[in-house]
């Protein structure tokens, strides 16, 4: 009998951004007017907790807004018909609404909190709401659990480990910019089949077997989810 191939999917703020979310890194550093080395770092959360919070909050409500496009709808698909695995550096839940059921958050999710204090416990958020003096069962403040610039991607390891896996990667909705996530591309084996799918132009040097597609999320990844599946039906 044999196996399915395994595809490792790597997704970036390009696929939550045509369902509506906003990104900053295309507004020079600004989110929605809001400084981000303001509320995204751990010297702003000691500085002003009240506003982290609020900017987390209005985040998670905007989320609540939107649904999953048509990128997410292929993704989830692409599991009947292969053993797939989705690493994104989005912290929205826009991937399992859609269906995927494998998905690993590299910068956290915005719909969990944790703790301040050690061993960092992991809470689910109920509302849309998390304030200051919203304590963990040991009385500790919760805080999101988001990656902030400067904190380490704990994740990252076992991201790393899952690309070695892959036969097929696929990069899709990131510039391949921010470091270390941007790495996971050269975790792939050489002889994996490589695509990435983005309507900006990105150069990719010392990747091997990488094709480009130059398209939006939503366009792209429909078109090449119905190109595996082909592929894979005229094998059998």
């Amino acid at each position: 009998m044999k196996t399915m191939k395994k595809i490792v999917v790597f997704t970036g703020a390009g696929v939550s951004a045509e369902s509506g979310l906003k990104t900053f890194r295309d507004s020079d550093g600004l989110w929605e007017n809001y400084n981000v080395m303001e509320v995204a770092t751990p010297e702003a959360w000691e500085a002003n907790p009240e506003m982290v919070l609020d900017f987390y909050n209005q985040r998670r409500r905007q989320l609540h807004e939107v649904e999953p496009n048509e990128a997410h709808c292929a993704l989830a698909e692409l599991e009947q018909h292969f053993d797939v695995q989705i690493i994104t550096q989005n912290i929205d839940d826009l991937h399992e609404r859609a269906g995927s059921t494998n998905v690993l958050h590299l910068h956290g999710e915005l719909k969990k909190a944790r703790s301040t204090a050690p061993p960092y416990d992991i809470f689910d958020i109920k509302s849309t709401e998390l304030n200051v003096k919203d304590i963990c069962p040991r009385g500790f403040q919760l805080r999101p659990h988001v990656v902030w610039f400067g904190e380490a991607v704990l994740m990252l390891p076992k991201a790393q480990e899952l690309c070695t896996t892959a036969d097929i990667f696929i990069v899709v909705g990131t510039s391949l910019n921010v470091y270390p996530a941007a790495s996971l591309v050269f975790y792939a084996p050489e002889t994996a089949k490589k695509f990435l799918v983005d309507p900006k132009e990105i150069h990719v040097s010392d990747v091997k077997n990488m094709e480009y597609i130059k398209a939006t999320a939503g366009a792209g990844v429909p078109n090449l989810v119905s190109r595996l599946i082909k592929e894979k039906a005229e094998l059998v």
